[in-house]
């Protein structure tokens, strides 16, 4: 590596701790949760937040998009949402010699960090409308193609106890998020707390360390990291050992209904590499590989009614695979 080479890894690497330290003076006690959150942005991926009410996942997205800099919106996913809403919609206008002409007017998902507040209460068509977005970075809409601005990010959350007048997210709508983060309880020590800094007149004053260029530079520099072949090999190995067939084991084959294809692999890839950056490593290792299984492959596979019924759940399953790998 050359000397300007490293000094930019250490600069990098320097922006992203500071980062961190600034997001983690409001978000107490959820250190995997930013971790994983900025692994995924500075991946380029979304991010699928999923836990009860209460724990702080709305103010995770607000605290992020404030300290990288970026602009955002937010979206509150109700059943009566329409595509429209997040997209925009074109309006006819009447000009001052009475000629009339459609203008395109932008909706909230033209901006670089677009927040779906509890998206799995919107109706499937709403969530379509998201497809092509997450994955081309653009909108097609009245003919016409529009880019969206770089970077561009979805931060989804969802509360997985609700289940009344929600709609399951389908597996291509699941496949577009680069991590599925599990947000859970926090410890006695972190609740306490954030019982005391949050009953207070006091608040937490968070500083903008960088902004969407300098996220889009370090997104490019994940990208241009180095990966050993042992790594690749154990990120391969592991997507298609997750994969019903012939070649399966018998764990897979008895409990799995349908697991994750090559943008989970290319997902895997991405974010080891992120992980060794944020923790200041030139290269990932394979202990990357075992952190980061879960989360970029849980939401990307399914289990079948004898797997729950026996009380088995996709984590344990692909912790499983992983280590006998």
């Amino acid at each position: 590596m050359s000397d300007k080479a490293v000094d930019t890894f250490k600069n990098t690497h320097k922006h992203l701790n500071a980062a961190r330290d600034e997001i983690t003076k409001v978000i107490i006690g959820q250190d995997d949760v930013v971790d994983q959150t900025l692994t995924t942005l500075i991946s380029g991926g979304h991010v699928l937040l999923v836990g009860v009410p209460g724990l702080a996942k709305t103010l995770l997205v607000e605290t992020v998009a404030k300290v990288l800099g970026l602009h955002s919106s937010r979206v509150q996913c109700t059943p009566d949402l329409m595509p429209a809403d997040i997209i925009g919609s074109e309006v006819l206008e009447e000009g001052a010699k009475g000629k009339r002409s459609f203008r395109f007017i932008e909706g909230p998902i033209f901006t670089q960090f677009f927040m779906a507040d509890e998206i799995n209460r919107a109706s499937p068509r709403t969530q379509s409308a998201l497809l092509q977005a997450m994955q081309e970075k653009e909108i097609s809409i009245a003919g016409k193609t529009r880019a969206l601005p770089a970077p561009f990010h979805v931060l989804a959350t969802q509360n997985p106890i609700e289940q009344e007048g929600t709609y399951p997210l389908p597996e291509a709508q699941l496949d577009r998020f680069m991590m599925q983060i599990n947000v859970d309880y926090p410890d006695a020590t972190a609740e306490r707390d954030i019982i005391l800094s949050t009953t207070t007149n006091k608040t937490q004053d968070t500083q903008t360390i960088m902004d969407g260029k300098a996220l889009l530079e370090i997104q490019h520099l994940v990208r241009d990291m180095p990966i050993s072949d042992g790594v690749v090999d154990m990120v391969l190995t592991l997507v298609r050992s997750l994969r019903p067939g012939e070649s399966a084991s018998d764990l897979v084959n008895e409990y799995v209904t349908w697991a994750p294809g090559p943008r989970g692999a290319q997902g895997l890839i991405l974010a080891v590499r992120a992980r060794a950056l944020l923790q200041g490593r030139a290269s990932p290792l394979e202990e990357d590989v075992l952190a980061l299984a879960a989360p970029v492959l849980r939401h990307r596979m399914a289990l079948n009614f004898k797997a729950r019924a026996q009380n088995i759940t996709v984590d344990t399953l692909i912790l499983e695979i992983v280590q006998n790998i």
